[in-house]
């Protein structure tokens, strides 16, 4: 009875203080947005740090300052599409109509029906808009998302932004591309873990396994909304090639699974094609900001690349040359900030890593260490790079 009430005190205390810190995080979110102009570094902070935005009302304030979609934009009404002699519309139905599983479980036939032709008409709209732009399938899967989100008329200016920009390279008339930034995932795996790497070069297993994942920003394979949005709320903060990091974590995370299968292409790909749905995804997220950090685009283009793609030129990549985004630096950056911040320091009251570790290591020590430090990487540069495109304030 004693250690009962003890563990239900404790409880009571974790659950108290998990309170404290989502209130004061929903306070700097509102703090963020109050200032003028926004404070947009502090927003993506907020976006990649633990439980990223929290809830969807707070996503429909921050993902349009993430994308810097200008408030004009979002206060249009979206026009009529004409779907007669559309040449996307039968594809676009078809994607449409097997995306039942996107919708949550429960909704009246008549609301998801309703959705679905939402969905179809802001996918047709941006593509009208955008006659450079080609249809994929996997593309309503990212597009349901923000409509779910945000709703039609918030999601019609994001999507439209996010196409032209993050999701450029999809959208091209042929796959080459996307295949370019596939080629991006293997050289991560094999500077993190080179038994993995050769185990699935010599299993010939490639990378087609993570096109969905990548394509769809991990919607089409994810069954729980939550899990999505989260990612989304990394994404939308980080650079367009984070989705390949991420997909490398998952595969490391995997790593035993992985060398016990039988070295044969087909067993591999099937084993990798089947995302598990119970991934933890707060130490994932943590450890795909450490990986960018460690082993920037720039570091691997070399490998990855045959032919520069729109993405990794069009944005200015994360230069990690400079003293401050080092690791080791970029950690002792984040160490005196906690000492001038007593109540986070008492907060985060977990071991500190020795710089000399390997930065990937960070992961298994949570978010308040190992994000912290990505975080300070990826927000800081961000606004580097952004403006070549004038993608971010």
């Amino acid at each position: 009875m004693k250690t009962s009430k003890i563990g239900t005190s404790s409880s009571l205390l974790n659950g108290n203080q998990n309170e404290d810190r989502r209130q004061r995080k929903v306070a700097d979110i509102a703090q963020a947005l109050r200032a003028s102009p926004a404070d947009v570094a502090a927003l993506r902070r907020m976006a990649i740090s633990e439980g990223g935005l929290l809830t969807d009302e707070i996503r429909c304030q921050v993902w349009p300052r993430l994308l810097n979609v200008p408030p004009n934009i979002l206060e249009q009404e979206p026009e009529m599409v004409e779907r007669d002699n559309n040449k996307d519309y039968n594809q676009v139905l078809l994607d449409v109509q097997r995306s039942l599983r996107r919708f949550p479980p429960g909704m009246p036939d008549e609301q998801r029906e309703g959705l679905q032709e939402e969905l179809i008409d802001i996918i047709l709209r941006v593509l009208k808009r955008n006659p450079q732009l080609h249809y994929y399938q996997g593309y309503h899967d990212i597009v349901v998302t923000f409509l779910l989100v945000l709703g039609e008329r918030l999601a019609t200016a994001l999507v439209e932004k996010l196409s032209t920009h993050h999701l450029r390279d999809f959208m091209d008339p042929t796959m080459d591309n996307t295949k370019h930034i596939l080629n991006y995932l293997m050289p991560i795996i094999e500077r993190v873990n080179p038994e993995v790497h050769d185990f699935m070069q010599q299993a010939e297993v490639g990378t087609v396994f993570a096109l969905s994942w990548l394509i769809t920003w991990f919607g089409h394979v994810l069954s729980d909304f939550r899990h999505v949005v989260r990612l989304y709320d990394f994404f939308l903060a980080c650079h367009p090639l984070m989705p390949i990091y991420f997909a490398a974590v998952i595969v490391l995370y995997r790593e035993e699974e992985v060398l016990e299968c039988e070295c044969d292409m087909a067993m591999v790909h099937h084993l990798l094609s089947q995302i598990p749905q119970d991934l933890p995804y707060e130490t994932l997220i943590s450890r795909a900001g450490d990986l960018f950090v460690q082993f920037p685009p720039s570091e691997l283009a070399r490998e990855a690349a045959s032919h520069d793609c729109m993405a990794t030129t069009t944005f200015k990549d994360f230069d990690l040359a400079s003293t401050q985004q080092r690791p080791d630096s970029v950690l002792r950056r984040r160490r005196r900030q906690l000492q001038q911040q007593q109540e986070a320091l008492e907060r985060s009251a977990v071991a500190r890593p020795s710089v000399t570790r390997r930065f990937v290591r960070l992961a298994v020590m949570g978010l308040t260490v190992a994000l912290g430090a990505a975080a300070l990487a990826v927000v800081n540069t961000a606004l580097e790079w952004a403006p070549k495109l004038d993608l971010f304030p």
